[in-house]
């Protein structure tokens, strides 16, 4: 451990009552866990008159429990408790003292039946501090441990920047987690910085210069968002200083702009609800552009463009703006150009348009004689050769890679042949990307070539294009109106003085599309017919799409001047220095001047031999075909949340993705292991958002901390005469004596006490925070497992508790109904609790919206049938959790409570197959009903009309299949069901 590290478990363990510590993102949470817990195993509180007990660990996800067993090994056993576990061995581990990985709902419901006493509890840690609330599942258990003991509380948290997000977050997380002390430690503080920058490892900072077409998107991009904000802003339902587009480039941006939107959701108009949209879309557009995540090469993502247009369509604000345009024509051009037989480029540029196209038309009107007719100039375009010019722009990056790989085995050779390597030195490289994808994509560029993975997404594209066409041609019937003109058509008129028709060069470039892929589909075909033909050679060669009436040799010769030109233009325009700039790690080290734009023409770029790792999407490459050598690389991705630096101990790490997080880690593995020599290289796209995103997080994180200071200095946590910190409610505590002798005049001044209410909760409902609210209001919560309803208020009421996502699912698949109808046979006051989130609109759907038809489709047609059909259902709406806790309350008053074992006994059929307390016994033959929904043929959608059809299930059997088929609905399940009436029972001898 380092020693900022022993310090933080040194100050937790002072505090009787705990502590809450706010870790720099990155920071070993892991390590600090599982230290405390050893020094709590070892060393227990002072204080602790049992001298024992079993360690709590809530709110683990199952990637730090691994790390936490790894840092433990021996020293400390620690089980991992499920929620399906039997009580029986629950009880067992708890008895046991050991560490325990516990979910919320199985404790909170152990704590309430006395299967766990909270005198058999060492201490309580929660590792996700950010997400506590006073209505969170973490505030209930610890509420239900420090009601009769003082336990210590140690909770963690290593995102800031969700620890400053709403009023005072981090002062209402500790009063209710009943926590005094708040411990910060960020990057800049003074034992951390010491201790990480004591040996830091080599940097070097790679500026990747984008090309010109990737800078081209990202301005347009920008430009769209900015345009999205300022509409956004003239709305004023939002704080202005939140929206910047710095601010919108994370994805908490979404979660800021709906926060202050879903109060007022349903009032918003159309155009509104689309920008805030809009603003996510653009978002991944920027992200998957610089940041390729899923293989957003530049075929995919020009596939994800054209997506777009079809999804959003005029929909979508940001297509009609100016700059959109410009983002779908660059995304084109890195793919492919459309060009004339006479080298001409066509394009459908929005400002450039009408000229180009006219010119278009003048040129096939000069070079072929025609008149400015119709007829003629059609003729005349579709003699004229398009042809698809390939591009398949190639991500920069890549090819730097494939350098620094090459620059790095050649370094390693030159240092064995001088000196003998370090024995503590692997000699691997570490790759690290965003996701999985990306790792799979960048092993394929190296360990094939670049150009045949862009080749192979090209493949795709065009295969893709030829399928939907066929689709769109058997379906779409051809308008005869003449389309409108316009950019978004891809139409503009020839001329003010020309009578000819609009000529669409989006239908030419679809053509030549088609025509490419056409050709693709009968090479593959051919090469399926010669099964020992080399394919890859002729796909290589694949010809660009080309309209009808031009030669292939012409389109090849053209094609490999093209081609020799872009080479020319990138190395003229792009070849140049990267930047140096200094790493994100503290200090650089090394400086590198890489020549990140020279652009590589080989093709046979090829690896000898390639064999798979051990773990993570790894790779050990030897060599290269061309004789130069490579060292072993390792991919990892940085979603998985796997820490992987401990067990491979790379030499070397080349970050594709800068990350912040992953950034502190390699700070912490170099300051762990400081003789272990470490070189890391960062990849950046120059001057592009990757750069500001990273940036913007490192200063995002340091005002999350300072705004933490500014807190920390003026918070205050009440506590009581013995230094015990005081919660958020006192519910739960007895009313003073003042209170109770308030009146004087009867018997003795004293007040009779009150009744203590209960509630019957399903167990199920645990994983809700309406329990929490309701023990929070001093109702005693007994949780069983319940076979009808949610909450049972008293021996008449029930209660079937419905969020807004799961009303509309459980309309969807025809769950509710069948809830309401047992609800309704059992008690005599079933209840729907339709409930609101408190921060979201306390309404379904704007007026506007609602109909005067009833409508199958329509969320308030169905509760007004669902009404209809059980007349004595209660509709109960509330618009928070504690709205929902003073509807129990109230609905609770003048009745009875409720028995816990007749709640357990109501749809649970005897061994005589009884059912206890069925209201429906009174009017209906209940057992006659359970025996018809058994039989074949009968489902909970037709057995009411066959009760409506016949009166007896001797009628039932009487009845001829036609007359069936008009109850059950369907002559397949008449005929079923009479097939099984009508079968001959089997004799036994």
């Amino acid at each position: 451990m380092l020693a900022f590290e022993e310090q933080v478990v040194s100050d937790l363990v002072e505090d009787p009552n705990g502590g809450l510590v706010v870790l720099s993102s990155g920071f070993p949470l892991a390590s600090l866990a599982a230290a405390l817990l050893l020094q709590l195993h070892l060393h227990p509180p002072p204080g602790d008159a049992t001298g024992g007990g079993c360690l709590l660990v809530l709110s683990a996800p199952d990637p730090l429990k691994a790390r936490i067993r790894r840092r433990l090994q021996d020293r400390l056993q620690v089980h991992d408790v499920p929620p399906d576990l039997p009580a029986q061995q629950r009880a067992s581990l708890y008895a046991s003292g050991a560490a325990l990985f516990l979910s919320p709902r199985a404790l909170a419901a152990d704590l309430l039946t006395s299967r766990l006493h909270p005198s058999h509890v060492r201490a309580l840690l929660l590792l996700s501090a950010h997400r506590s609330s006073d209505t969170s599942s973490d505030a209930f258990i610890a509420r239900l441990l420090r009601q009769r003991r003082l336990l210590p509380v140690y909770a963690f948290s290593d995102r800031p920047h969700a620890m400053v997000a709403g009023f005072s977050k981090a002062e209402r997380a500790m009063k209710s987690l009943y926590i005094r002390r708040l411990h910060l430690w960020p990057r800049f503080h003074v034992l951390a910085a010491a201790d990480l920058e004591r040996a830091p490892p080599d940097v070097v900072d790679v500026r990747v210069p984008m090309t010109p077409a990737m800078r081209g998107i990202q301005a347009a991009v920008l430009a769209a968002m900015d345009a999205c904000l300022k509409e956004l802003r003239r709305t004023n339902k939002v704080d202005v200083e939140d929206l910047t587009v710095d601010k919108g480039l994370f994805k908490s941006f979404d979660e800021i702009v709906r926060r202050q939107l879903d109060p007022i959701w349903h009032t918003l108009g159309k155009k509104t609800k689309q920008l805030v949209a809009d603003l996510r879309t653009l978002r991944k557009l920027l992200d998957y552009l610089v940041r390729p995540t899923c293989r957003y090469d530049a075929v995919t993502y020009l596939k994800y463009l054209d997506t777009l247009r079809v999804s959003e369509g005029v929909r979508s604000v940001w297509i009609l703006a100016d700059s959109s345009h410009k983002i779908f024509e660059l995304a084109k051009r890195r793919v492919y150009q459309v060009v004339r037989a006479d080298g001409m480029r066509v394009s459908t540029d929005n400002k450039g348009t009408p000229t180009k196209k006219m010119k278009l038309v003048h040129n096939s009107t000069e070079n072929e004689g025609s008149t400015a007719d119709k007829h003629n100039t059609q003729k005349v375009i579709a003699d004229v050769g398009i042809v698809l010019d390939e591009v398949l722009e190639e991500a920069p990056k890549w090819k730097v890679l494939r350098e620094l790989l090459q620059e790095i085995a050649e370094e390693q050779m030159k240092g064995d042949r001088e000196n003998a390597q370090d024995e503590d030195e692997s000699g691997i490289v570490l790759v690290t990307c965003k996701d999985e994808l990306t790792c799979f994509q960048l092993q394929e560029c190296i360990s094939k070539d670049p150009h045949k993975v862009m080749r192979e997404e090209w493949e795709k594209y065009l295969l893709g294009k030829a399928e939907l066409h066929g689709l769109q041609k058997k379906n779409k019937k051809k308008s005869e109106q003449p389309k409108g003109f316009g950019v978004l058509d891809g139409e503009v008129q020839m001329g003010p003085n020309e009578s000819a028709g609009p000529v669409s060069i989006s239908k030419l470039e679809t053509n030549a599309l088609l025509a490419a892929a056409s050709e693709l589909r009968n090479i593959t075909k051919e090469a399926d017919v010669k099964d020992g033909s080399n394919v890859s050679c002729t796909k290589r060669e694949l010809v660009k799409g080309k309209a009808k009436g031009k030669s292939k040799k012409t389109t090849e010769k053209r094609r490999g001047s093209n081609r020799k030109n872009r080479n020319n233009e990138g190395n003229d325009n792009d070849q140049g220095t990267a930047v140096e700039a200094e790493g994100q790690l503290g200090k650089t080290d090394e400086h590198a001047d890489i020549d990140a734009s020279k652009v590589s023409t080989d093709d046979d770029f090829m690896l000898a031999s390639t064999s798979g790792g051990a773990c993570n999407y790894s790779s050990d490459f030897r060599g290269l075909a061309n004789g130069k050598p490579l060292p072993p690389v390792q991919f990892h991705a940085l979603d998985s949340d796997l820490h992987i630096l401990d067990v491979w101990k790379p030499s070397i790490i080349i970050v594709y993705h800068p990350d912040i997080t992953f950034v502190r880690e390699i700070e912490v593995y170099k300051a762990e292991n400081p003789s272990r020599k470490l070189k890391v290289y960062f990849l950046f796209y120059e001057d592009s958002t990757e750069v500001q995103k990273f940036e913007s997080s490192i200063r995002r994180e340091n005002e999350a901390f300072e705004s933490l200071i500014r807190q920390k200095s003026l918070m205050m946590i009440p506590v009581d005469q013995d230094g015990r910190c005081i919660g958020p409610t006192l519910a739960n505590e007895p009313d003073p004596l003042l209170c109770q002798n308030s009146i004087t005049r009867k018997a003795g001044g004293k007040k009779a006490p009150e009744k203590e209410m209960q509630v019957i909760v399903d167990m199920r409902e645990f994983m809700s925070s309406l329990p929490n609210v309701l023990h929070q209001k001093g109702i005693r919560i007994v949780p069983v497992t319940l076979e009808v309803g949610d909450y049972v208020l008293s021996p008449l009421i029930c209660v079937e508790r419905k969020s807004i996502a799961d009303l509309f699912q459980s309309f969807a698949s025809g769950r509710l109904y069948n809830q309401v109808e047992i609800m309704a046979r059992y008690y005599k006051i079933p209840v729907l609790l339709i409930e609101f989130s408190q921060d979201k609109s306390f309404s379904f759907q704007s007026a506007s919206e609602i109909g005067d038809d009833v409508s199958p489709t329509n969320i308030i047609s169905k509760l007004s049938l669902l009404v209809l059909h059980f007349p004595r259902l209660r509709i109960v709406w509330s618009r928070s959790l504690h709205a929902t806790a003073e509807i129990f309350v109230s609905l609770k008053t003048n009745q009875d409570e409720p028995d816990e074992k007749k709640a357990i006994r109501v749809g649970v059929p005897s061994e005589d197959g009884i059912v206890e307390d069925d209201v429906r016994a009174e009017n209906y033959n209940t057992s006659a009903i359970e025996f018809l929904r058994r039989l074949p043929g009968v489902t909970d959608s037709n057995y009411r009309a066959i009760m409506d059809g016949c009166n007896s299930l001797a009628e039932l059997a009487l009845l001829p299949v036609e007359e069936l088929a008009g109850l059950v609905g369907s002559q397949k399940g008449a005929r079923t069901l009479k097939e099984f009436l009508d079968a001959k029972c089997p004799t036994m001898l």
